[in-house]
């Protein structure tokens, strides 16, 4: 049985390499893929905190099942957003959307 700290150890490393995905990149793809690992990162931590604790109560698996919804619409409309900035500007490097400026 792997403990407690495996688990912790094995989700700090997930969030370190999506935190550092999403901020060293410039690939809008890529941005969106580091925010996904940063989040199976903490469904990990969600999941083993209830394996670990009290597992008669199942708030955990309720907690990572509400992340994966999240994250399943953070996909949808990221992408959403990705295709049409990439069909106005031809690009989909970060630095050089500014739609939003004035």
């Amino acid at each position: 049985m792997v403990p407690l700290s495996g688990y912790l150890f094995l989700s700090a490393v997930l969030f370190s390499l999506g935190l550092y995905g999403a901020l060293a990149r410039k690939n809008a793809i890529a941005i969106l893929l580091g925010v996904e690992l940063m989040l199976n990162a903490v469904n990990i931590n969600l999941v083993s905190f209830w394996r670990y604790g009290d597992t008669t109560q199942m708030a955990g698996q309720v907690f990572a099942i509400i992340v994966f919804a999240v994250a399943a619409a953070e996909v949808a409309v990221g992408l959403a957003l990705i295709i049409n900035v990439y069909r106005r500007r031809n690009t989909l490097n970060a630095d050089e959307i500014d739609l939003m400026k004035w």
